[in-house]
């Protein structure tokens, strides 16, 4: 059930520093990353050719890349380098030494 609540995903030792790690909140797919200890979510399917692997991007200059084609995203907003719209980006809070994604569904008004 899709909400508007923040949702546990896992404990903040679990993340490692500059490394992604893949988690499903319902059905939305997300990249959560530990950069200088603080702890970003973004949608975890590439804009471009809609590859599900952002999780395994490399950090760089705060940003990760997509590691099929190069594509940078901002971790902070999931924008790309020119401010064009890139992720989903999700709001982290972090309780206890849990970290808490605030998810939402995409909705298409055709």
């Amino acid at each position: 059930m899709m909400n508007d609540e923040f949702v546990k995903i896992c404990k903040y030792n679990e993340l490692k520093e500059n490394e992604g790690k893949q988690f499903f909140v319902d059905d939305v797919e997300i990249a959560v990353f530990k950069v200088d200890g603080k702890v970003y979510a973004l949608s975890n399917i590439c804009p471009h050719q809609k590859t599900h692997l952002i999780y395994e991007g490399e950090i760089e200059n705060d940003k990760v890349l997509c590691p099929v084609h190069g594509w940078a995203f901002e971790l902070t907003t999931g924008n790309l380098a020119n401010g064009r719209k890139g992720l989903d980006s999700y709001e982290v809070k972090i309780v206890n030494d849990d970290v808490y994604v605030k998810v939402y569904k995409k909705i298409f008004n055709w």
